[in-house]
């Protein structure tokens, strides 16, 4: 398939790497009329990465996004061969995933909900129904299983020339043996490639390099954070009862799964603790259909599984043993889409041992995405912007990586935290946290208390599907923010000043809510994308004529820079900065709020002089803060906002201040309950590019009333004189016992109608709490009579429990907590 004609002199779109992830760009650039293509693949197709995959094809993902685009997968490969002559080797032959332990049972009966909600066929088994579907398996010791008839297994060499056929077909270049030495650029935009055989001017660069991407990225200032490990399976000689139709086994309390090949097993798995590779910049070139030293001693735990599954192979032979190097990324989730550093240099890299799953619909996706300039789907957990450049240290990247691999098979607890490569980000308080008994999650690199333990115990979780042990000491945070004062650490807000004789105008079209308000106002908006689905949910808080505070997640970072700069109005005079490590923030929260402050300042802050929404400048101790009257948990409070140096002496003032009226220490989950029971919206959970402000009910927060145009504006219009085919609800369960996480499946009348998009306990109202969005089997319109009228449940592990529904806060509904 090499190309004997000289390079072109330039192309549209040029793309780096001839894996299967390459190739599906290219293909489906192609069919989106982008015919103009060359690809360019150092060795031959498929010869990285792709050649030495295992070819696994499971369809359920957790979420419904990437099991939607892993559907698309399934069914693209089934229709290749007609297309284009080539069979992608594609077999639907099903799926059997087992359970040793009650817990990953509960897991599975959670995975079986999942596949309800997005209407895919999955069915609970016993150990001994598990057994007529995989005869050749060792029950005795298995709790249960479930099966997924769709599942299905591919040929990935077979597939990566069957989709460069499809995309040579309709006009695309594939180039073998050609290297690309640069990428080239100019003011910050692609204008090319500098390859060992010429150059090839082009407009739109995409980075399919695998694990070598991290490199070809660095060619532009780019960071794509991936590091190799080593990987491993076994090809076993034949064995009685095992047949193309067999379908796939995964065992994952054993860490392992087992494929057919030619009458023989693939045994393959994910080890608990991986070997990292060598770093990203140092991968040998050439480094064609090669594979890495064999390693019995570090495969030992997956055969020593594997030979318990399945007894035969106690007496069967090892054909073929396969050591390839294949890259991982710090979160478990692939990279797709545009680079933030460089425009028009696009990314699809990292894929995590899913790539021949996810290689058809996440070639599709980013084929769109270059094609219409912004995704269209909600890609916002495989985004690139959802990392930092700190996130491309290639010491932090080794030491995470030898995690990430074996979160394949672990059980996917609640609030799971990673554990290697930290602490990392610290605000400066940390170790007051600390000291204090603080537990630490981790969120775009920041160590945040999710709770404090009491006195003499231990600050750990021990994670489970039902009750932590960490809930009364987060109950108790909640009642002290409902009750009288607590001050939680938030530095890990996003914050950027937006700033320039044009900022308001800028904002005002970025911006749902008009932010045209006097200097020392806050305002709770949205942002949007053309398709009047969310990019941001964020405060904005005018600090000056020309200038302005973006408070945002801590997660989004990155995108929200990137998403303000590309939609900033042509010609202002507005820029964003990023303060987010000047400022520390701590959230004084509760009734006794104002108490706590007053001993602190000599600002009035009673209602009539400092109502909410009010922001200033006070002297605090001996600091000078902003303090920003908002909440976040449904309590009179402020948000302090204080520059990094005085951010010990402020914290150690608050709680020393505080002491006399009971002050508390709050973590994370609380926020998580509290916000829960007043309906507070979540970006990246209730608000994402799949949903807008109708369906979300923050339609208040979006100045339609005035003439004022703002991005997304147009289709948030057409949505509501459509009416919402879903609608964002709240949900309190109707008895105490059952632990939801979020995630679990909604049933109205006992028909599937969603899932919980978040779930936590309520201490206030006594059970567990959360939101989801409702939606009607017919897809008809879903209005407020629709809601009150059903009859709802919840499905928690495969029981069902009573809900009530409501579409007011559960929580003081009339706002009179937040007045304070």
């Amino acid at each position: 398939m090499a190309s004997a004609a000289p390079l072109p002199s330039r192309a549209h779109a040029v793309i780096i790497g001839g894996g299967v992830i390459g190739t599906s760009v290219a293909y489906h650039l192609t069919r989106l009329g982008i015919t103009d293509v060359v690809l360019l693949e150092q060795g031959q197709l498929s010869s990285g990465t792709t050649w030495h995959a295992a070819g696994l094809v499971g369809q359920l993902r957790a979420s419904e996004g990437m099991t939607r685009l892993v559907q698309y997968s399934t069914t693209l490969y089934a229709e290749l061969e007609a297309e284009t002559g080539l069979s992608a080797g594609y077999k639907q032959c099903g799926g059997v995933t087992v359970a040793r332990t009650e817990d990953r049972m509960e897991q599975l009966r959670r995975t079986a909900a999942n596949a309800a909600a997005f209407d895919l066929e999955c069915e609970l088994l016993s150990s001994a129904e598990a057994l007529e579907h995989y005869p050749v398996m060792r029950t005795d010791d298995l709790v249960g299983a479930i099966w997924l008839p769709a599942d299905g297994k591919a040929n990935p060499t077979d597939l990566t020339y069957a989709l460069a056929k499809g995309a040579r077909m309709r006009g695309a270049r594939i180039v073998e043996k050609t290297r690309v030495l640069d990428v080239l650029t100019a003011d910050g935009v692609v204008r090319g490639v500098r390859t060992d055989a010429g150059d090839i001017e082009a407009e739109i660069v995409v980075n399919c390099a695998g694990q070598w991407a991290k490199q070809v990225a660095a060619m532009v200032g780019a960071n794509v954070p991936l590091h190799s490990a080593e990987h491993f399976y076994v090809v076993s000689e034949p064995i009685a009862g095992v047949h193309p139709d067999l379908p796939i086994l995964r065992d994952p309390d054993g860490y392992t799964y087992f494929k057919e090949e030619v009458g023989g097993l693939v045994i393959g798995g994910f080890e608990p603790e991986a070997k990292p590779w060598v770093s990203p910049d140092a991968i040998p070139y050439p480094f064609e259909f090669q594979l890495l030293d064999e390693d019995w001693e570090h495969f030992e735990i997956l055969m020593n599984s594997a030979l318990l599954r399945i007894p035969a192979l106690e007496s069967t032979g090892i054909k073929k043993f396969y050591n390839g190097p294949e890259s991982f990324t710090p979160d478990n989730q692939f990279i797709l889409g545009e680079a933030p550093e460089c425009r028009n240099f696009f990314v699809g890299a990292g894929f995590n041992s899913v790539g021949i799953a996810t290689a058809g619909g996440a070639g599709r996706a980013l084929a769109e995405w270059i094609v219409e300039g912004a995704p269209t789907t909600d890609l916002t957990g495989v985004d690139i912007r959802r990392f930092a450049p700190f996130n491309g240290n290639n010491r932090w990247l080794h030491d995470r990586v030898a995690e990430v691999l074996g979160i394949h098979y672990e059980i996917p607890w609640p609030n799971r935290e990673m554990t290697t490569a930290r602490p990392f980000r610290r605000s400066p308080v940390h170790h007051l946290l600390d000291a204090a008994g603080a537990n630490f999650g981790s969120k775009m690199g920041w160590e945040r208390a999710n709770f404090f333990a009491r006195d003499g115990e231990a600050p750990v979780i021990d994670y489970t599907w039902g009750t932590p042990n960490w809930l009364p000491w987060s109950a108790a945070e909640q009642r002290s923010t409902r009750t009288g004062v607590t001050v939680f650490d938030q530095t890990s807000f996003s914050k950027y000043v937006i700033v320039g004789r044009d900022a308001e105008t800028a904002l005002q079209w970025l911006c749902t809510a008009d932010v045209a308000v006097p200097v020392g106002r806050s305002v709770y908006t949205g942002m949007l994308n053309a398709r009047g689905t969310y990019e941001a949910d964020v405060t904005v808080t005018r600090t000056a004529a020309d200038e302005f505070l973006m408070v945002s997640s801590a997660a989004t970072t990155e995108r929200d820079k990137d998403h303000i700069r590309r939609h900033m109005p042509a010609g202002a005079d507005a820029h964003v900065v990023d303060v987010t490590s000047s400022y520390a923030v701590f959230g004084v929260m509760g009734p006794r709020s104002r108490d706590l402050l007053s001993v602190l300042t000599d600002a009035d802050l009673s209602d009539s002089a400092f109502p909410f929404g009010t922001s200033r400048v006070i002297p605090l101790g001996y600091a000078t803060v902003r303090a920003t009257r908002i909440t976040y948990v449904g309590e009179l409070g402020w948000e302090l906002y204080v520059p990094a140096e005085f951010a010990v002496g402020v914290y150690e003032d608050l709680m020393a201040a505080g002491e006399p009226l009971g002050v508390a220490r709050g973590g994370y989950y609380a926020i998580e309950s509290l916000r829960l029971e007043k309906g507070y919206r979540a970006f990246g959970r209730e608000l994402s590019p799949s949903e807008n402000p109708v369906e979300a009910g923050l339609l208040f927060a979006c100045k339609l009333g005035t003439d004022i145009g703002f991005l997304g504006r147009d289709a948030v219009e057409r949505a509501r004189a459509e009416g919402p085919r879903r609608k964002l609800v709240g949900f309190r369960v109707e008895t105490p016992d059952p632990m939801l996480w979020g995630g679990e499946l909604i049933l109205r009348d006992g028909a599937v109608a969603g899932q919980a998009t978040s779930a936590a306990w309520g201490e206030t109202t006594g059970a567990c709490v959360g939101l989801a969005y409702l939606r009607a089997a017919d897809g008809a319109v879903v209005d407020a009579d629709w809601v009150r009228s059903g009859d709802y449940q919840v499905s928690v592990g495969g029981v069902l429990h009573p809900i009530s529904v409501s579409l007011r806060p559960l929580y003081d509904p009339a706002g009179e907590r937040v007045r304070g």
